[in-house]
This record gives structure tokens, C-alpha cells and sequence, in this order.
């Protein structure tokens, strides 16, 4: 074509070889930037957008050389000015970048992408930052309040090889959590399903139930002490068996897995707005801890297209270490 057609106007997209094998609804997303979410799967519900001539559903994956078609979009002024004001770009610092994906440290506070109430996330951030990029996708996610280790495939081929690695568990991924109280040595494995239901407002959360649970998801926690840390005089009263320092594998990847476990076992990860003890939170936050303390650490894989096997450490934030470092002088 000769000229770029109009949002107004029906386009005509052909999915592309690194593309293939994306949901629908993320392929579009990226597509019409600036296009609300909502209205995306508005106009898929609706039959408007077709492929190769056919309904398509949000869920279902494209494939190289499928014709799409994407009805008029008409931006409203509000939605238009999201165009213009899209993300703001932003590098992070980044711990391993080669040909087939990069390993970045994400800092606690910012969400891995938009939606649910947050405009943008990290992966919009870094698309800002590199335009000649041709595709950065997330390759797994992390919790807004988690900081470390998040990888972003720069090709379509170590995305699916990355995430296959994530499903089937041959990755190691070993997190640092500060959590409550003085957490037995002896206890090193945690194997409890978990399934995850709605607050009545609609939030999402997560609980431990029973094996007999048909909803319930396998997951395994593997827990090692790192140190035990006496709490200062402030915060006694709130830990007075003061805190331990775990080092926390995940073998499995379910929704807050760590945090709902920690929680389960008697020892809430320090700082958890959701499943943590809430009076010490307000205590940590009086005494300038103002995170929860959980940060993904190391990180083994297999490159996704050498096989060599690669292992991935980034160290607690500042804010944390100066933290553990106060608890110790105590």
C-alpha cells in the first residue's frame, strides 16, 4: 500500500513470522498503540475483527501469514491524547542482553505492563526506549511490589523457547524474602495446592486449600535460612522473634505462590499489603521500610538458542540492604 490507512478505516494486517504463535489480544494490543484494552476486546467479542475471513477468539494464536482484519477505529479526544502521550520511555538496568533476550533488575513499585488500572508497565517503558526494536515481549512476570530479575525475549523464536523452560520447571528461580518471626530450619519444603478466588470488590487473591480441592493448583515452595535477624527495639513488640532472611526456590510459578505460603506457615513476607500481618507493616513503615521485601535473586535457564546454561544473580536493592543492615547492627 501506498499510504498508511487510517485508524477510521478498515486495515488489512499480515502477521508476521516473528509474531506467530502470539494470542490474538496480545498481538493487537501491540498493534493499535493506544488503543484502549477494553475497546480491543470489545471489537473481538463482536465478530469485527476476523481472520483470513473467520471470527477469531481473544485466547486463540496467530500464525505466520494469517490476514487480519481490524475494523474502523474512531479515538475519541481522550483516547487520542493516549496516542500522543503514550508511554514514557525508560531503560533499566540491565543484567544480561545478547541477540535473544535481555535480563533486566525491575524495581519494586512499577507494574511488568499496563492494565488493571496501571496506564503502562516496564514492557511499554522499554518499547518506548528502543523504537527500532522489532519485538519485546515478556517472557514471565512479576508482582508490582517484587523487585529483581525479569527477562524480555527479543525474538519470537526465545520467547516460546524461554517460556517453554518456564512451564515445564527447568528453570531455578530462587528469590530473597525477609518474613516474620523465626522460621524453623527444619522446615524447607512447602507442597500446597493454592487456588485463587475474588474479594467482593472484584481484587484477585489467592489462598491455600485442601489436595482434595479439585480447583486446587500443585505448587511447591523450597525454603533455605539465610540469617535470623533481631528485631529492633521498635518493632519488637510487633516481631518479637524478629525476622529471618529465606532464600525461597519456586518450583512451580503460581500467582503469589511465595507470599501465600510464607503467610500459610506462620511467617508473613515483611511489608505485604495483601497477605501480611498488618500491624507490623505499619510499624516497618514508621521505621522507613516502605516495600515488601521480596526480591527474585538468581535465575538458572538454558540460553534459548545456544542450550549453554546461563545463571542470572542481581543483588537486594539499596533500600533493602540498608534495612538488613540495620537489623543486624541491633
Amino acid at each position: 500500500m501506498s499510504s498508511q490507512p487510517s485508524p477510521a478505516e478498515v486495515r488489512q494486517i499480515t502477521v508476521d513470522e516473528e509474531s506467530a504463535g502470539q494470542r490474538l489480544d496480545n498481538f493487537l494490543i501491540r498493534m493499535l498503540k493506544g488503543v484502549p484494552k477494553s475497546h480491543i476486546y470489545r471489537i473481538i467479542r463482536s465478530g469485527e475483527v476476523r481472520r483470513n475471513k473467520g471470527r477469531v477468539g481473544a485466547d486463540d494464536r496467530v500464525a505466520t501469514g494469517d490476514i487480519l482484519r481490524i475494523p474502523p477505529i474512531r479515538l475519541s479526544e481522550r483516547a487520542g491524547e493516549k496516542v500522543a502521550n503514550p508511554a514514557p520511555p525508560r531503560e533499566f538496568p540491565v543484567i544480561h542482553e545478547d541477540e535473544a533476550f535481555l535480563a533486566i533488575d525491575k524495581p519494586a513499585g512499577v507494574a511488568v505492563h499496563g492494565g488493571s488500572g496501571v496506564s503502562f508497565g516496564v514492557i511499554e517503558q522499554i518499547r518506548q526506549a528502543r523504537p527500532q526494536a522489532r519485538f519485546l515481549e515478556l517472557v514471565h512476570r512479576l508482582d508490582r511490589e517484587t523487585s529483581g530479575l525479569l527477562l524480555i525475549a527479543r525474538k519470537k523464536s526465545a520467547l516460546t523457547a524461554l517460556q517453554d523452560q518456564f512451564r515445564e520447571r527447568s528453570t531455578g528461580k530462587t528469590y530473597l524474602a525477609l518474613v516474620k518471626g523465626a522460621w524453623p530450619t527444619r522446615l524447607k519444603v512447602l507442597d500446597q495446592p493454592l487456588q485463587k478466588f475474588l474479594l467482593p470488590d472484584g481484587e484477585r487473591r489467592v489462598k491455600v486449600t485442601g489436595r482434595e480441592d479439585p480447583e486446587g493448583m500443585r505448587s511447591v515452595t523450597l525454603v533455605r535460612v539465610a540469617s535470623r535477624l533481631q528485631a529492633p527495639a521498635e518493632l519488637a513488640s510487633a516481631s518479637p522473634e524478629g525476622f529471618t532472611l529465606l532464600e525461597v526456590t519456586i518450583k512451580t510459578g503460581r500467582t503469589h505462590q511465595i507470599r501465600v505460603h510464607l503467610a500459610s506457615a506462620g511467617h508473613p513476607i515483611a511489608g505485604d499489603d495483601k497477605y501480611g500481618d498488618f500491624e507490623l507493616n505499619r510499624q516497618l513503615q514508621r521505621s522507613g521500610m516502605k516495600r515488601m521485601f521480596l526480591h527474585a535473586w538468581r535465575l538458572s535457564l538454558a540460553h534459548p538458542v545456544t542450550s549453554a546454561p546461563i545463571e542470572l544473580q542481581t543483588e537486594l536493592p539499596s533500600e533493602l540492604q540498608g534495612w538488613v543492615a540495620s537489623l543486624k547492627s541491633h
